[in-house]
């Protein structure tokens, strides 16, 4: 499908969606329960890998009222009759790596041509410290990966600069070993807030783990079971981050967006660098409401080693604002489902952005960019397609975006809620 947005302004209120790392969180977790009534989940094609991966390892999903009623695997996965398929979804392939290791036999893990290329050799050689077996099927660190357990605990070094999911997944695995997983950084650990959220979340479903001086660590012998058997999942701050940048850029009056409650998600960041920017923003936190309008923005510069899937919506701000935004620490952004920072700055220069890039910094040139109606390539990448939408609001012409389904790994409803708040969208095949 592709999508063309023609120059328009917005209004209005929206919800954000549920958060997407929550949700993958909160399904495997009551994989490892007996079970859970999970509460406003994403629904969407990386969630549906992971509930797949559930059922996989013998569990059971079904919906049920907008819930999803999960009968967990106890602890004790089986082994997979069949491969795993994860579809384009990095985190459900490393997270279920960990879970496959504890199965008693053999565990094939694949997915499309993009997750194929992205990197899992970290998180192998640390299932082959723990006693288990794990190799890619290429002998080149990506998927196919072929995982072969039990293991039953241990000590851990593994590289926090190549992806925080390695250390999620040996901590969820972690605690229902007998010796429990003690983790030893090499490195720095890069978005270490999406750590914090499984930490979190490990604890709402009854689970103990923690920092240490070293990395983390997580006791053995533990049982997940969330209170009353039931977990609801929270806002999205990384889809939320489009809709706060439509209010930046376009908002013809104030747009409100609902269901921004604080949690551990360190996309959250997204309103203080738009404040940063000059926006006029304001964050209610206790009503979960956050309100933005239309605003002359200035560049600033933004680390995001801890927020690599706010590096499309900042250069895309970046783009639309005075002077220069610069985004540094920017490699690991890389390995997601498309090099972001080469697509960024790919995309944007065929609508008229000026960028820089270099290997870890993007820097967008406000003040030599105007921004013109172009065809774009959404890369089959959300994160991707739905920032080019909000430069398409403010360039001079329509802009088209091929691709544009693949909003449905995170937003699968996001062209919806634009149309909704007044942006003038048109869909073509």
């Amino acid at each position: 499908m592709n999508v063309t947005i023609t120059p328009s302004t917005v209004s209005g209120s929206a919800k954000a969606p549920p958060s997407k790392s929550y949700t993958h969180r909160a399904v495997l977790a009551a994989g490892y329960a007996d079970g859970a009534l999970v509460h406003s989940p994403l629904e969407s094609a990386d969630i549906r890998a992971t509930m797949r991966a559930v059922e996989a390892f013998g569990g059971d999903v079904s919906e049920t009222n907008g819930a999803l009623d999960i009968t967990g695997f106890d602890g004790r996965p089986e082994v997979p009759d069949d491969v795993i398929d994860c579809g384009n979804s990095g985190t459900t392939t490393r997270l279920v790596t960990a879970t496959a290791a504890l199965a008693d036999g053999i565990t094939v893990l694949s997915g499309d041509a993009s997750l194929r290329s992205r990197p899992h050799g970290p998180l192998l050689d640390a299932i082959d410290q723990l006693g288990g077996s794990a190799r890619s099927s290429r002998g080149n660190g990506q998927a196919p990966l072929v995982i072969e357990g039990p293991i039953s605990g241990g000590t851990v070094s593994i590289p926090g600069d190549v992806s925080s999911q390695f250390i999620s997944a040996l901590l969820f695995a972690g605690a229902v070993t007998e010796e429990g997983i003690d983790i030893d950084l090499e490195t720095e650990l890069k978005s270490s807030p999406y750590v914090d959220i499984t930490t979190e979340l490990m604890a709402d479903y009854g689970v103990d783990a923690r920092r240490t001086e070293r990395g983390f660590s997580v006791d053995g012998g533990q049982s997940y079971a969330p209170e009353s058997g039931e977990y609801s999942v929270p806002g999205d701050f990384s889809s939320m981050s489009y809709l706060l940048a439509l209010g930046a850029v376009a908002g013809d009056d104030a747009v409100e967006i609902q269901g921004a409650y604080p949690s551990a998600q360190g996309d959250s960041a997204i309103v203080g660098i738009l404040e940063e920017m000059g926006a006029t923003i304001d964050w209610n936190r206790e009503d979960g409401v956050i309100t933005v309008e239309r605003s002359d923005l200035s560049g600033t510069t933004v680390d995001v080693g801890d927020t690599p899937d706010l590096l499309p919506t900042i250069a895309t701000l970046g783009a639309i604002a005075d002077g220069d935004t610069r985004i540094e620490n920017a490699e690991h952004v890389r390995y997601k489902e498309t090099d972001r920072v080469s697509a960024m700055a790919d995309e944007l220069g065929k609508m008229g952005a000026e960028v820089t890039e270099e290997h870890d910094v993007l820097t967008i040139h406000g003040d030599e960019t105007d921004l013109s109606g172009a065809t774009v390539d959404g890369c089959a990448d959300h994160r991707i397609i739905m920032s080019l939408a909000v430069a398409g609001l403010v360039a001079d012409g329509p802009t088209t975006i091929t691709g544009a389904e693949h909003v449905d790994v995170s937003f699968p409803d996001f062209f919806d809620v634009l149309e909704t708040l007044g942006g003038d969208v048109t869909r073509s095949e």
